[in-house]
């Protein structure tokens, strides 16, 4: 009976204590902020849409600006979806790039950015743009360079 408590109790300080459970446990944890984080600024981006689009009549519209608000972060999810196929380094570069993403949209819908002499409209249209842009530049790129890591030896 003492052989099998001490076997048990060996192995819980072993499985605390190695290193690539922790590496793991963080990137887990920033994972579910990041997704956190992302659901938040969707909801708090189509919040401020709505506000700003209070007095528009057109259903048609305002389903259009929707759709085109969520874009981006519905690009994250399913780019998260994907990334279980990545290297650790991507991942964690897109799980910050879901945390920037979301502090931009958000300050780019709450007016702190505004562009003078334009109508409140505006940064709904452009935000997503340069959202999209920012995806399409550093996503691809550190995908393409963990890879060449692998294939190319030092």
């Amino acid at each position: 009976m003492n052989w099998y408590l001490a076997r048990t109790s060996a192995i819980k300080f072993d499985l605390y204590k190695s290193t690539p459970l922790k590496k793991i446990t963080t990137y887990g944890f920033l994972r579910i902020i990041a997704l956190i984080v992302l659901v938040v600024g969707a909801a708090g981006s189509l919040i401020l849409m709505f506000n700003a689009g209070s007095n528009q009549k057109s259903i048609l519209l305002i389903v259009l600006f929707t759709g085109w608000v969520l874009s981006p972060f519905i690009a994250l999810l399913v780019a998260d979806i994907i990334s279980k196929r990545w290297l650790l380094k991507p991942r964690v570069t897109l799980y910050f790039l879901m945390l920037f993403i979301t502090l931009v949209s958000l300050l780019g819908y709450s007016g702190a950015l505004n562009v003078p002499h334009t109508k409140p409209a505006f940064k709904f249209l452009i935000v997503p743009v340069v959202l999209w842009v920012l995806m399409l530049i550093i996503i691809p790129i550190t995908v393409s360079r963990s890879r060449r890591k692998i294939t190319k030896p030092e």
